[in-house]
């Protein structure tokens, strides 16, 4: 069979996958662009046409492979000050004109530039964002509306709104609010309930479904009218003949004034550094480990701008949450971008009624926690640890940005980066002698797929592009050293990107070392923060928990080794499909039995990058096996897992044993070697117990039962089932 006809055919079989995960990703798509097109100013349908317009143009020319196009919550602060200073003519124009811009970037192969800013700048620029989001949009969940100049302004002012709202005497303005109030609360606690169930409608949907089912509750139980009042309901949803009939028209009556030009800048430094930011976060959540080119992606964005604006549409780019969910919902091409602007056009076609009866505050709730977690003291926590040096960038990009501008905001981090970088090696000759040097030696060591990689002088955040196009050139299945010992100085910019690099070989079977740093200085204000975090810390026994205490307790009872420091270095789960798509931080907490022949730890892992990551941890069994198995994961069947059947996730059935296939979803590649393993002993042992999650990768297997750490009484069961199951198995 042709390599071309294995593609084609590799892209019918997991079709139905990506359809499920584009009707998935809608759900969230869908108040997502409503509520970012007002949040601009803009029509409401501006958001939805620059989803459409970005999955279906994305889908067909882009570079990455499983990411989702759409409006992002970055620019709606840049798009509201063209809006509300342009006019949304002329503001459609600077869309087009920025558009021009990301597509010229493509062409010239500027997508490095994302690697010319300082992380520590950027976390500021994106926290501003998110503040922006959040103090523009605070005021409208609690049915409250003002008028300010500044951004501060607004976040002075929400006390107040919060007292006003405490003393509504308006029946209307009342229930406003507490859609607003509701809504938040469900996208703040939505993502602790971790159930399978649940998680298949997004927060954001059941926003939308149960502002809905609040509407019509009133209008046919109660007969009355929706008691939320009407300035604070959605509306101008046309339909689509009224779209093309009432088509706002781009003026470029402005294109030569100073407020055009300032827009269009702003627009397209926002939209470029959101989209290279998300791509390469994605590229990370990829089971395939696959590379985007991040060039023609610029070029699909660039021409989805150009074709949203002459629409009436805001802004595309790559968007992360979006992206994060599609992933999770086992998405693996460009397809299911596709098929979410198709089933956003079939909700507007269908359902363009329903959605006015959504209140705004319940969709400006949606952008207030966005903009919560763009900015949240987290964010900033995690900066201090890295060193207060980045706190300084971090502050003074975020000060400038909401008193001045986004455009100042980032220079200004970039100045500021550079000039502690001088003050700290207390030297200006090193970066103005060495910053045009080259300074990146790779070879390849003979005979051996090594490459040895030498950095000379400094590598910080201005010459980083030189080292990463040495190493995006080296097969993730390679070993790479990278060798520092000459370098006098390096960033925490380079030093981010090289743990992910060392994550992004891990997962693809490659190794990849960072030597030479012991020779510098970490315990100054020096840049090196990443590696703070390598160390494993000591736990002594007068700092254990009383959860720990009780698991040392156990240990002792039972004969078995118990460690409750971190562990870093845990090889042995990277090749289980359920950490395809996730990134493990640590194991801690290790019960091991027989030379760790079985192994009970906590772990702490993430799913999701930048503000769509949840952060979660769980307790599990590795258990080592004597000799190979099948490869393959056992579950309890359950309604969702008729549902995955529909979208090409098939059960192998056992023969003679009914009950367990009803009882038991039973995946794998390799279904006659899984059904001859999958004899009677072991189908009667499963039947006979507790129901768990199950997954061998052939030399091991991973257990566990719910996504949460389990009690003393969970883990013993836990411990006997995979006892128990160990010698099942090895009879």
């Amino acid at each position: 069979m042709s390599p071309k006809k294995n593609k084609i055919k590799d892209f019918l079989s997991t079709l139905p996958k990506n359809i499920f995960s584009g009707f998935v990703v809608s759900l969230i798509a869908l108040p997502l662009g409503l509520g970012l097109a007002m949040a601009s100013e803009a029509p409401p349908i501006a958001g939805i046409i620059a989803a459409v317009v970005g999955g279906i143009v994305v889908s067909i020319f882009g570079g990455s492979h499983v990411t989702i196009a759409g409006p992002g919550n970055g620019l709606v602060g840049v798009l509201l000050v063209a809006i509300t200073t342009l006019g949304i003519e002329s503001a459609y124009a600077a869309i087009i004109c920025s558009g021009l811009l990301l597509l010229l970037l493509g062409f010239f192969r500027m997508g490095k530039l994302a690697d010319f800013f300082p992380s520590s700048a950027i976390q500021g620029m994106l926290a501003a964002i998110g503040l922006i989001i959040l103090a523009k949009q605070f005021h409208i969940m609690f049915a409250h509306k003002i008028k300010r100049k500044a951004t501060l302004d607004y976040l002075y002012e929400i006390p107040f709104t919060i007292n006003d709202a405490l003393h509504y005497q308006n029946k209307g303005l009342i229930f406003a609010a507490l859609a607003g109030v509701i809504s938040l609360a469900i996208m703040m606690f939505y993502a602790k309930i971790r159930n399978k169930y649940l998680q298949l409608i997004p927060a954001p949907m059941w926003i939308v479904l149960l502002s809905i089912g609040f509407s019509y509750y009133f209008e046919f139980i109660v007969h009355e009218v929706n008691p939320i009042a009407k300035e604070y309901m959605i509306s101008g949803i046309p339909s689509i003949q009224t779209i093309i009939a009432e088509m706002h028209l781009p003026d470029f009556s402005s294109v030569g004034s100073f407020p055009f030009w300032s827009s269009v800048l702003a627009i397209t430094l926002i939209a470029s550094i959101e989209s290279l930011l998300s791509i390469k976060a994605v590229d990370k959540l990829d089971p395939e480990k696959r590379r985007s080119n991040v060039n023609r992606d610029l070029k699909a964005l660039g021409l989805a701008t150009i074709g949203s604006g002459f629409l009436g549409g805001l802004n595309v780019v790559t968007v992360i949450a979006r992206s994060s969910v599609n992933v999770n919902n086992g998405a693996s091409n460009r397809s299911s971008n596709f098929f979410h602007a198709t089933f956003l056009v079939l909700f507007i076609v269908l359902f363009s009624t329903q959605l006015t009866r959504i209140p705004l505050p319940a969709l400006m709730a949606i952008l207030v926690y966005t903009g919560y977690k763009l900015a949240s003291p987290n964010v900033i926590k995690k900066i201090f640890s890295i060193g207060k040096e980045q706190l300084i960038i971090f502050f003074v990009t975020l000060l400038i940005t909401l008193k001045i501008g986004l455009i100042t905001g980032i220079l200004a981090g970039v100045i500021t980066t550079l000039i502690i970088h001088i003050v700290i090696n207390k030297t200006v000759s090193l970066f103005v002698r060495n910053v045009m040097k080259p300074n990146v030696l790779m070879y390849q060591e003979e005979g051996q797929d090594n490459y040895y990689v030498s950095v000379k002088h400094f590598c910080s955040f201005l010459n980083y592009y030189k080292l990463k196009d040495k190493l995006d050139a080296v097969p993730e299945d390679k070993d790479v050293i990278v060798d520092f010992s000459l370098c006098s100085f390096v960033d925490h910019t380079v030093m981010e990107n090289m743990h992910n690099f060392q994550e992004l070989f891990k997962k693809r079977d490659g190794h990849f070392d960072v030597i030479g740093l012991d020779m510098h200085d970490t315990d100054s204000k020096h840049p090196f923060a990443l590696r703070r975090l390598l160390p494993v810390p000591n736990i002594i026994k007068n700092n254990l928990t009383r959860r720990q205490t009780s698991i040392e307790d156990l240990a002792e009872d039972f004969k078995l080794n118990y460690t409750s420091e971190k562990q870093k270095d845990i090889d042995f789960l990277n090749h289980f499909l359920f950490f395809n798509t996730k990134n493990i931080n640590h194991i801690y907490n290790q019960l091991s039995y027989k030379n760790n022949a079985i192994n009970l730890f906590d772990i702490e892992f993430s799913e999701g990058e930048f503000i769509a990551k949840e952060v979660i941890r769980s307790t599990m069994l590795h258990i080592k096996l004597d000799c190979p198995i099948p490869e393959f994961t056992l579950d309890r069947e359950g309604f969702l897992e008729k549902v995955y059947a529909f979208a090409g996730f098939k059960d192998i059935p056992i023969q003679n044993h009914s009950d367990f296939s009803n009882r038991f979803y039973l995946l794998g590649d390799n279904e006659e070697a899984i059904t001859a393993f999958f004899d009677d002993d072991l189908v009667h042992f499963f039947e006979s117990n507790p129901y768990y999650h199950i997954e061998s990768n052939g030399e091991s297997l991973l257990i566990f039962g719910k996504e949460r750490l389990a009690s003393i009484k969970e883990i013993k069961a836990l411990f006997d089932f995979g006892k128990r199951l160990k010698d099942v198995v090895g009879h």
